[in-house]
């Protein structure tokens, strides 16, 4: 008498390598659409590539005249090209970050918790805010009265300023990424809260060492002047603040009733 075998039971290594497989594709799938979107967003910001850079150079044509000196100059024959084209590829990937990060979550999503789900908008959002608030304060503080200053250290009638465009684009961009990058303290604090590495109280205690530290970062990321450095530092001892309440919020170590020893 014969015993009918059912069907072979699955193997768990090629449902493994199927799900590997799938995740690829859908990985492939999410970047196809990243870099057309990318894509699209260059060429209709290299469109209008000379206006946006017209924007970005307002702040440094202002401060020449103020020296009674004209506007900046290219040292290449493609410079003029090139400048813009970084201005559009700058711009366009900015443009089209919404759809990256979208596709980046269709792509991650998936695989988190629902508590985790409901972090992630709010984060971004926030991330995102105070990118674009970090941005903003380096353009329309440093900008338009750093460069003035900066200017006005050296004589114009022994010194002339010949400044060459790709070399202000590439000041301004690395300018305008250290103020976003530098007022995502917060965000940052809330990750370090919520895993337990730091609280408020710690926060607190650390304060000097704090400033120091923000100074010192000031200095490393901004030019070599004391002003664009307090510029930095003092919007970044702001942050620190704002850290410490995030950090009590969501810390998840044991909360003590007062953030402040009495000890003298």
């Amino acid at each position: 008498m014969s015993v009918k075998s059912g069907p072979p039971a699955p193997d768990p290594v090629d449902d493994y390598r199927m799900s590997i497989l799938d995740h690829l594709r859908e990985l492939r799938k999410r970047l196809v659409v990243s870099l057309w979107a990318a894509g699209i967003g260059i060429v209709i910001c290299f469109v209008f590539a000379q206006d946006l850079f017209d924007w970005l150079v307002q702040p440094m044509n202002l401060a020449l005249q103020a020296r009674g000196e004209g506007t900046m100059a290219i040292t290449d024959p493609l410079e003029g090209v090139m400048t813009y084209l970084k201005v559009a590829v700058l711009a366009g990937l900015f443009t089209a970050s919404p759809v990256i990060f979208y596709q980046a979550w269709l792509f991650v999503g998936p695989g988190l918790y629902q508590q985790e789900k409901r972090l992630v908008l709010p984060l971004v959002l926030t991330s995102t805010t105070l990118f674009m608030a970090g941005a903003a304060f380096g353009y329309f503080v440093i900008f338009q009265y750093g460069f003035s200053f900066f200017l006005s250290v050296v004589d114009p009638a022994e010194t002339a300023a010949v400044l060459s465009i790709n070399a202000y684009l590439l000041t301004a961009t690395k300018l305008l990424v250290a103020f976003g990058a530098s007022f995502q303290l917060p965000v940052v604090v809330f990750f370090l809260a919520r895993i337990g590495l730091i609280d408020a109280q710690d926060m607190v205690g650390q304060f000097r060492y704090a400033i120091v530290a923000i100074f010192v970062v000031a200095a490393i990321i901004t030019p070599p002047d004391p002003l664009t450095q307090v510029l930095m530092a003092g919007p970044l001892t702001l942050l620190y603040g704002v850290s410490i309440g995030v950090a009590w919020l969501f810390s998840t170590k044991e909360r003590l009733p007062e953030l402040t020893s009495e000890d003298p």
